[in-house]
């Protein structure tokens, strides 16, 4: 019924097309892989023994560029704060679903950070990710592990990616930043104060 309810919620916008609905994480992340969604909407309290938290960096190594909207009922900034760690892009409480889940959905189709208007004390970490040349909160991890030293291989291991996923988080932000060398980039998150973050 909930899942109903959203799918009428998004296909009532004639441009939003919902490509699948599936009733747990693990099913969630399967569908991303088959489909590669502009956006996928995730429940924090799916069902199953993959959690929606778990299933957020694997939906990321395996569907870069689809953004991931956590929908819950969990208004405790650090789970939101959490959630955008890990790679989600918007974080919706249910409560305002009707009334924020479209626009979040249309900023993470465009690669940016929505956080829900009751958690104004989230807001500081959606802006540090949206000021930088949009880059996603997952740019930014890659971007700070370059600036401290850290290979490919070495960032693919420590967020769960593979290297070829590592290396495509590198080009965008090379080309977003429009900087070409590590040094360039040491020197972006330098004087953006991102490894302090």
């Amino acid at each position: 019924m909930v899942r109903s309810g959203l799918r009428a919620l998004l296909v009532a916008h004639e441009d939003l097309e919902v490509v699948a609905d599936v009733g747990d994480a693990a099913a969630a992340l399967s569908s991303s892989i088959e489909h590669r969604p502009a956006v996928l909407v995730l429940d924090l309290n799916m069902p199953g023994e993959l959690t929606a938290l778990d299933a957020i960096p694997q939906v990321r190594a395996a569907s870069p560029d689809t953004g991931i909207v956590v929908l819950t009922m969990q208004q405790d900034p650090a789970f939101a704060r959490r959630a955008l760690r890990l790679g989600a892009t918007a974080y919706v409480l249910k409560e305002s679903a009707d009334t924020e889940l479209v626009d979040a959905v249309r900023h993470a189709a465009a690669g940016e950070i929505y956080v829900a208007s009751q958690l104004p004390a989230v807001a500081p970490v959606a802006g540090l990710a949206a000021r930088e040349d949009n880059l996603t909160p997952r740019e930014l991890e890659v971007l700070r592990l370059i600036a401290l030293g850290h290979t490919n291989r070495e960032i693919a291991t420590r967020l769960v990616l593979s290297v070829r996923t590592v290396e495509s988080h590198r080009a965008h932000i090379q080309s977003k930043l429009d900087r070409s060398s590590r040094a360039e980039l040491v020197r972006y998150a330098l004087d953006h104060h991102l490894l302090a973050a």
